[in-house]
């Protein structure tokens, strides 16, 4: 999370500065946007992990962050709404932790597609917010287990809420400023089933970078 958060905070420099640039074209209803960006993704849970009887095992399953480049395609059905789609994947170690244990289990790549339908409070503004909600489905691929464990990881949907602000820059470019809670929860199976987890992800996805109007 301190990465994530570290980038909007440059990014929101990047913001400031950007608010002074003139001639600029305003969103409007047709406009196609491209949006590269870097992205932070910080899940939230640690969740505990249990025998297949359901018994305590004092460990729970912590998921690491990661940063990546991600693309942004956003469309404008009106002057203010418009939809969303992103891709993008990222890798996080999976670790077992709990008093004096901490130990990697696995690893694996996670390609979460998000498509959201937003609000724009004032398109045709050089500082332009926005809101959106949406879907996502998470899918955990390549996955390589560490340490003598092996650890399948379900894929499923989820829920995604959004906000942001679009700052234009000269002609058709912008900077962009984006952030995506993802609700998301999914079954870990540990060793065969001889231990689970009910891992609750719940994702922040942090965003910042450069778009181009079409």
């Amino acid at each position: 999370m301190k990465t994530a958060m570290a980038l909007a905070a440059v990014a929101a420099l990047g913001v400031c500065g950007a608010a002074q640039a003139q001639d600029y074209q305003p969103k409007a209803k047709g406009s196609l946007i491209l949006n590269v960006r870097a992205t932070g993704v910080s899940p939230a849970g640690d969740d505990p992990i249990v025998t297949a009887a359901g018994a305590a095992s004092g460990l729970k399953a912590h998921v690491e962050d990661d940063i990546m480049p991600t693309l942004g395609l956003t469309y404008f059905l009106t002057d203010n709404i418009a939809v969303e789609a992103i891709a993008g994947t990222t890798q996080h170690e999976v670790r077992a932790q709990g008093p004096g244990v901490d130990v990697a289990v696995h690893e694996t790549w996670v390609l979460p597609p998000v498509v959201s339908l937003q609000y724009h409070f004032a398109p045709q503004a050089k500082v332009s917010p926005y809101v959106g909600a949406g879907v996502n489905y998470m899918i955990f691929y390549s996955g390589e287990n560490k340490n003598g464990f092996d650890v399948d990881i379900d894929d499923g949907f989820g829920l995604a809420l959004q906000a942001g602000v679009d700052v234009a820059l000269k002609d058709r470019w912008q900077l962009n400023v984006d952030v995506k809670k993802v609700f998301f929860e999914t079954d870990a199976s540990v060793n065969g089933g001889a231990m689970k987890s009910e891992v609750t992800l719940d994702p922040w996805v942090i965003s910042a970078g450069i778009g181009y109007r079409f």
